[in-house]
Order: C-alpha cells, then structure tokens, then sequence
C-alpha cells in the first residue's frame, strides 16, 4: 500500500480536514480540534503536533501529541492521542509507522519520552511501547492504561 505520514505544520491547509476526520472517529468536539491544531500551527511550542498517513487526498490513519489525554496524571506529559487507523486500511502497520514517526519527530523537538492511555492490550507492546502504570480517565470512574515510549 502506497501512503504517506505528513505533519500538520508541513500542510496547513489540511487544518479542517484533519479536525474533521479526528473529530468523527473520537467525539471529541470539533472546535478542540481546531484549537489544539491552530496551536500547533503557531509553531511556538512542541506541542500539540499532529499526524496523518495519506493516500493521495484521504486521511487514512492520524494521531497527534497533546499535553495531557483526558486523564488524572498531569506529569506524565506529553501524551500521544487520537491514534486511529481507517478500518478498512487496518493491519497494513500504518499505526506502526505512526507511531514510530511522531517518536522521531518529537525526539527533534528535544522530547524524548511519550506517554499513551488506551484501553489495548498486547498493541502498543509492538511497537516497543513498555506499560507504565493504570491512570485516572478524567470524568470517569474507571482507570485506563497508561504506557511510555523512550527514544
């Protein structure tokens, strides 16, 4: 399969698009979206960066890096967030190449360690992802996975 990983600094026309597909896939509200991109866009901190894998005009897999993923550990930061590949582009390795792409890209804004809540088990191990510790979801009652990638 022929895709490719850009930033969202490199194509800010993707803007609307990207807060779209990123909205319809996790519910989150659009306007955080575009809040959170508009600051990426401003390029005058690390972070919040966003990712997307195209092929051609079609996001088919994106995820970004956010300060804090909704969760009660405000020091475990940065978290990568909103890892989400199409459905019918799954098992292609395009979160893989996500992953491993946005670890390369913050290890050059002088961030080293990522941190990741998520309910999977067994996924992110792959991609050498260590589990670190349960966290607090923020507004819920239940606790999630929170895991760490070093670079």
């Amino acid at each position: 399969m022929d895709y490719g990983i850009i930033r969202l600094v490199d194509r800010p026309e993707m803007k609307e698009q990207a807060a779209k597909w990123f909205h319809e896939k996790w519910d989150i509200p659009l306007e955080a979206y575009m809040e959170s991109m508009e600051d990426c866009l401003q390029g005058i901190k690390p972070v919040p960066q966003w990712y997307m894998a195209m092929i051609e005009d079609r996001i088919i897999g994106g995820l970004g890096v956010i300060e804090n993923d909704f969760h009660d550990r405000k020091d475990l930061a940065p978290n990568v967030c909103a890892v989400y590949t199409e459905e019918d582009k799954r098992c292609n390795g395009i979160a893989g190449a996500l992953l491993k792409y946005v670890c390369i890209d913050m290890k050059k804004k002088g961030i080293d360690t990522l941190y990741l809540v998520t309910d999977h088990t067994c996924f992110y191990e792959r991609y050498n992802w260590e589990f670190l510790c349960m966290v607090q979801e923020s507004g819920e009652s239940k606790m999630t996975r929170m895991y760490m990638h070093r670079s």
